[in-house]
């Protein structure tokens, strides 16, 4: 809604994932049972790390906050989604819109960097077992974990910046299900060359340190690996670094899909299913992936168990 042609909205209009009346309600079923798997094994998985003592290393440590980003940026975007799918109007005030595109960023930033944190962990007890324990200390994790949140906070501000330079004028359907930069671009009567560049820049330097650091850090691990002698010994140390390349390859694959290509080349409503991918099925299988092919979680959730069954 405007009040004229040249003020800014006061609230947007969310297109949703799709326009198609008979596939609303399955939608909306199929994406609530993500959600609802999303908060029950993330929050299980939080509660299954604190209450396992075992689980208190350096790994475990950046799966607990892992399973916490995974699932704020899930409960920052999902609900909104759901009411998309059982309502005429999907309607979100202006500074709703800003505040929820704000998280996002912040819980995606920081998901790029604790996955980047996990893969020097996973580089340290590889390449350097010997000092693992001295190097992964505590205070070295806390400060790692500072990182992965101050860039969560450096790409939240400087896309909300991006945005402040914006006008938006008597259109205010945004062509998505969320508040998304790409999106709020297009709909912008006063946005530029010089806004969509910020964003790639916002997103290369962001998320592109992030990409580089991951493959040097599997670079020495490949290196390693390659050097074991043993063939159990080799097995046992690409089983460790396993569940993680999978997450990275499921979020940054989507994610670059998305925000590294310019809209001429991807169309927006390709790039809403790739924003499905890693903002509502990511979350969703990362305490799966980690929990079923990690014999330590698997075992404290026996011992969890059996622990309440016996009580």
């Amino acid at each position: 809604m405007a009040t004229d042609n040249t003020s800014s909205v006061t609230e947007f209009i969310l297109a949703g994932l799709t326009n198609q009346p008979e596939l609303q309600v399955p939608l909306f079923f199929l994406f609530l049972s993500f959600y609802v798997v999303t908060v029950l094994g993330n929050l299980g998985f939080i509660i299954l790390i604190g209450l396992n003592s075992h689980l208190h290393i350096p790994m475990y440590f950046f799966l607990f906050n892992l399973s916490f980003i995974d699932f704020s940026y899930s409960t920052t975007l999902t609900p909104k989604m759901l009411m998309g799918f059982v309502s005429k109007k999907n309607i979100i005030s202006y500074a709703g819109c800003m505040t929820q595109f704000f998280f996002f960023c912040f819980f995606v930033f920081s998901e790029s960097y604790i996955l980047t944190a996990m893969a020097y962990d996973r580089y340290v007890a590889i390449c350097k077992p010997l000092v693992y324990t001295v190097t992964m200390s505590p205070q070295v994790c806390l400060l790692l974990l500072l990182g992965v949140y101050g860039m969560g906070v450096f790409g939240a501000v400087a896309h909300m910046v991006n945005l402040m330079f914006l006008t938006f004028c008597a259109d205010n359907l945004v062509n998505h299900f969320m508040c998304d930069i790409i999106p709020l671009l297009e709909l912008s009567c006063s946005s530029s060359y010089v806004n969509l560049l910020v964003v790639f820049i916002v997103v290369a330097i962001g998320i592109g340190m992030s990409i580089v650091t991951i493959f040097i850090s599997y670079g020495f691990i490949l290196s390693s690996i390659l050097h074991i002698s043993s063939t159990e010994g080799r097995s046992k140390a690409f089983s460790t670094c396993s569940s993680h390349i999978i997450l990275v390859s499921l979020f940054f694959g989507s994610g670059v899909f998305m925000y590294l290509k310019p809209p001429s080349i991807l169309p927006l409503d390709q790039g809403k299913v790739s924003s499905v991918f890693y903002t509502i099925v990511v979350p969703m299988l990362n305490p799966l992936i980690y929990s079923l092919r990690n014999k330590d979680v698997i075992f404290a959730l026996k011992k969890t168990l059996s622990r309440k069954i016996f009580s």
